[in-house]
Parts: C-alpha cells; structure tokens; sequence
C-alpha cells in the first residue's frame, strides 16, 4: 500500500473530531512542506508488538545518537493519541525554545521540547502551531 493510501486510511479511522483536525493538520502540512518526503509509522516493531501510536511524518531530518550512529527520520510528524493529537518538531537543539517561544501563546496545549500536544485544534491557535511547525522545518531541514 503506498504511504498516501496509508495516510488516508489511518486519518479515515480516527473517530470525529480528531479525524477532520487529522485532515486539515496534513492540509496545513501539505502547504507548508508541499514536496516533502511523507512517512507513515505503523507503530510496530518488527516483531507486530505496538510500540508507539502510529505516526504521519513529513520532510527528512537526519537523527543523530550518542553512540554516533545516524538515520533518516521525517522533521514533523503528527499522530493521534488517547486525549487528542501530537504534533511533533524534530531537530530543534534547544529544548526549552518551543514551550519559551510558542506555549504562551498557542492556547490550550501541552508544549515540551519537540512535542505540542492538545485535544482539539479549535482549543489552539492554529497560526502559532503553524509558526512553530515553520521553526521547526527551518532548524532541522537536512534534505
């Protein structure tokens, strides 16, 4: 199944309202990434055990380990989750920049350093989540 049909089939399974907040996040992210790479994390591991909640990703960032070791992974990814949506911003150095810069700001969300979680996106203002996605594909473009 291609990455769009899987795209499609995960947002289409969420029940309302997340499923049409799940379809105007990837709108938004299709505007703002239009010729991005798109990811689709099942949340499996290889032996079928769920792992973490699946995951939509958008563009390429490079992650970096500890032990040196590196691989591709996408720069913003959006999943549902058991109260409402993750939005997370890969590659951001400092982790406190996203909750300093937009958490005042953004409404009713939980803001961490590369995660923005809320329930409903008519709770948030949508043009500072925009604004940090933006920040967030500027600091961790590696295409």
């Amino acid at each position: 199944m291609k990455i769009q049909d899987q795209i499609k089939e995960y947002i289409a399974s969420q029940p309302e309202p997340k499923r049409s907040d799940m379809e105007d996040l990837h709108r938004i992210m299709m505007e703002i990434m239009p010729k991005c790479k798109l990811w689709f994390l099942h949340g499996k591991d290889e032996k079928g055990k769920t792992v973490s909640n699946p995951n939509i990703g958008y563009g390429l960032h490079t992650l970096k380990y500890t032990d040196g070791k590196t691989r591709a992974f996408y720069q913003i990814g959006i999943s549902a989750n058991t109260t409402g949506i993750s939005v997370y911003i890969l590659g951001i150095n400092d982790k406190t920049y996203l909750a300093k810069t937009f958490g005042s700001k953004i409404g009713k969300a939980k803001v961490t350093g590369y995660c923005i979680k809320f329930k409903t996106l008519k709770e948030i203002n949508i043009d500072i989540l925009e604004a940090a996605i933006r920040y967030g594909v500027e600091t961790s473009h590696t295409e």
